[in-house]
């Protein structure tokens, strides 16, 4: 007698959900229902085992159980108790729980989780005598429940954890798409097809190799679910596991088979980390000798020989600060390839900043949207029109001050006296003697202008290969002709760098030697500053308002200064009254130059003291010391991976354990300031401690002078309650 068929439910990204109908369809599920983020459906395990390893957009495939009341944590745990989970799991099994959700009862996951795992194994061990043991990796039976205000939906995770973890990526690269996002990109821009009739595909900016391993698989036919280690079927008791090993054997005879079918797949990028990345994710994934990798930037991206095909690319974010003015003139190189180097081909551009579009100069034939994870995207399909190829870029000498009667000129001087007329009233009422100009106000002038008092601070934001070398060079030289002409500065002190995209943690490289100090004021403080020796010059202009901020409130207080930098933080909250100070910071260079900065300004005594540690580490020691703190200022790179680190840092996955142990650190009533420079942040309010009150402050934070693009950095007051929560 046949088993009905089970309920599932299918978890897709938001946009994603037709393309997975469409895959559920063909891989046997019945009754397809598509929903917000997933789909509904019905099927055999058959089915659960051929989803599981085969479909290329589905999130998880999950067994919904049933739903009951949480209006108390006693109501909850009854609720669960009652189901049958001796006909799911071995008494003597493991299991993990994944719980989402609060409510007034239930006001902590993992508190949620705890009352969920204690029902289950108070019902095992209340049948058999025998509890099954919590295992977070890889459990016989992985159950999810989610709180949605009093009721609770639990069921079985099938997948056993997201299926977009394939299981071929080692390296990630710094901003990586997920597996089934690549694969959404790929279908959309009708890749399959291309492939069946030859074409190849080449993606100029590939990272870590994402969409290069996703198109080799799909045009292979290969179940993208082969790589995994795991399932979380494979020891459900309401597993076949014949039909498993059955299913399993017919996807690795297909996958034999199909190698042979896959086209040319080609890899550029000019950073060498990345490539090295993907060619490990590549060996990994089995199609070393099915992706070409190579390192190139994209002047040289022209139409291999052969059948037309598919440019796919998910161009830079611009995540860090000044990388967002550089994306204008990259899209536009891309736009000029496409148009002149890639004749026939369909372009698919994957981006964050589909307002950028009009720079590549190619009306979309349609534009899909899609998430990446919460950020909504939109995917480009381009279809470039015939055109004559240009000669390659020849090189130039480097740029010489132009005519400042020319028009390039004459035009940008006009730029710096209205953005200086209208910022004039605030450095009057401020005394503001260090601030930002010009930021790539006009995309032709993709530079930012900061004074610092008589200096000016010059960086040009590195053009992509592909646009004209020589107009790029007579660009900035009329840049370098106008600020003497509109602001009466001597040339002699306009420091000029060029502003790369930075690799994890470049953006304080060494440039030069040279050690030409100069002091410049603000708010009444001295602080030095160097133009030559790296790319920043040693005080942050857009994060003056929260440094006034910090010495307004320092009055009376211990101030704790985490990633320190140059200590001029440290500065504002001496000035400002606070009874002691300590400044962390792993570089030895910029607590030197921290002290010299404390010293300038009379504060180089006992109570004012530098620590060289890396700030991960050192707050694992200090949670276990008595020392704690009135105000706190927490401003972290966006990535760092330094060799004195224990692991690389990622702002955006660990910013909730960051602020929660630096948090441990504030007494009762005390405030903690965080910062970062992550255009793309999302602060993960959940996973911070309920005793935290959280509160955004970022347009306070920003000055008039960085007031006119979008917000430069994030800000957050996190104060303590006092008392029990």
């Amino acid at each position: 007698m046949s088993q009905p068929p089970l309920a599932l439910f299918a978890a897709s990204p938001r946009g994603m959900e037709p393309l997975l109908a469409g895959e559920l369809r063909a891989l046997g599920g019945e009754r397809i229902r598509p929903l917000t983020a997933g789909v509904s459906l019905a099927g055999d395990f058959a089915t659960v085992c051929r989803i599981c390893l085969h479909s290329r957009v589905a999130s998880r495939l999950q067994l919904p159980l049933t739903r009951c009341e949480a209006t108390s944590a006693e109501a909850l745990y009854q609720g669960v108790r009652e189901i049958p989970w001796e006909d799911h799991l071995r008494p003597d099994g493991s299991l993990a729980v994944d719980f989402s959700g609060t409510n007034p009862a239930v006001r902590h996951t993992r508190f949620g989780a705890m009352k969920v795992k204690d029902a289950v194994v108070d019902r095992l061990r209340d049948l058999y005598g025998v509890r099954p043991e919590v295992r977070f990796e890889e459990p016989d039976l992985l159950i999810y429940a989610r709180l949605l205000d009093n009721r609770l939906e639990i069921g079985i995770d099938l997948s056993g954890g997201a299926l977009h973890r394939r299981g071929y990526r080692v390296n990630s690269g710094s901003a990586p798409l997920k597996e089934n996002l690549a694969a959404a990109i790929l279908l959309l821009a009708g890749w399959p097809e291309m492939a069946g009739k030859g074409g190849r595909l080449i993606d100029p900016m590939c990272g870590s190799g994402t969409l290069l391993i996703e198109a080799a698989l799909m045009a292979g036919g290969i179940a993208p679910g082969l790589t995994r280690r795991h399932f979380g079927f494979t020891r459900w008791l309401g597993a076949d596991p014949a039909v498993w090993e059955a299913v399993r054997a017919e996807a690795e005879e297909q996958a034999r088979a199909g190698r042979e079918r896959i086209p040319a797949i080609l890899g550029f990028d000019e950073d060498p980390a990345a490539l090295r990345a993907a060619q490990e994710n590549v060996a990994r994934a089995g199609l070393a000798d099915r992706i070409l990798l190579t390192q190139r930037d994209l002047a040289h991206l022209a139409r291999p020989p052969g059948p037309p095909g598919l440019l796919v690319v998910n161009p830079p974010y611009g995540e860090r600060q000044g990388e967002m003015a550089t994306l204008t003139p990259l899209y536009a190189a891309l736009g000029e390839r496409l148009r002149t180097r890639m004749t026939g081909w369909r372009a698919a551009v994957f981006t964050a900043h589909p307002e950028l579009a009009e720079a590549i100069g190619i009306r979309p034939a349609e534009t899909k949207s899609l998430f990446n994870g919460a950020l909504p995207c939109r995917l480009l399909l381009l279809d470039p029109p015939p055109a004559e190829p240009d000669p390659l870029d020849a090189e130039l000498p480097p740029p010489a001050p132009g005519d400042p009667a020319a028009p390039g000129a004459v035009m940008f001087a006009n730029r710096l006296r209205k953005n200086q007329k209208h910022l004039s009233r605030w450095l009057r009422r401020e005394g503001v003697s260090c601030y930002r100009l010009y930021d790539a106000d006009m995309p032709e002038y993709a530079v930012a202008v900061d004074l610092y008092g008589p200096w000016v601070h010059l960086q040009e934001y590195q053009p992509p290969a592909a646009i004209d070398p020589a107009r790029a060079r007579e660009r900035l030289g009329e840049v370098l002709a106008a600020i003497p002409a509109a602001l009466g500065t001597d040339p002699e002190r306009i420091h000029l760098k060029t502003r790369r995209r930075q690799g994890a943690g470049r953006q304080y490289t060494k440039l030069a030697n040279e050690a030409q100090w100069h002091e410049v004021d603000e708010g009444g403080l001295r602080f030095l500053v160097n133009f030559t020796d790296t790319l920043d010059v040693g005080l942050f202009l857009d994060l003056a308002p929260l440094r006034r901020i910090l010495r307004q409130e320092a009055r009376g207080r211990r101030f704790l200064n985490l990633f320190g930098y140059t200590g001029a933080a440290t500065v504002h909250a001496a000035a400002g009254g606070a009874i002691a100070t300590l400044t962390v910071d792993m570089s030895r260079t910029y607590l030197d130059w921290a002290g010299r900065n404390l010293a300038l300004n009379g504060f180089a005594t006992p109570e004012h003291r530098l620590v060289r540690a890396d700030c991960l580490q050192w707050l694992s020691e200090a949670e276990r010391q008595t020392e704690r703190f009135d105000l706190i200022l927490l401003d972290p790179p966006t990535f760092s991976n330094s060799a004195r680190m224990t692991r690389p840092f990622d702002l955006q996955r660990d910013h909730a354990a960051l602020i929660s142990r630096t948090a441990r650190l504030l007494d009762p009533g005390g405030t903690l300031y965080f910062s970062n420079h992550l255009t793309r942040f999302r602060m993960d309010l959940d996973a911070l401690p309920a005793d935290l009150t959280v509160q955004e402050i970022t347009r306070t934070t920003i000055g008039p002078d960085f007031a006119r693009h979008a917000p430069i950095h994030n800000s957050w007051r996190i104060t303590r309650r006092e008392g029990p929560c």
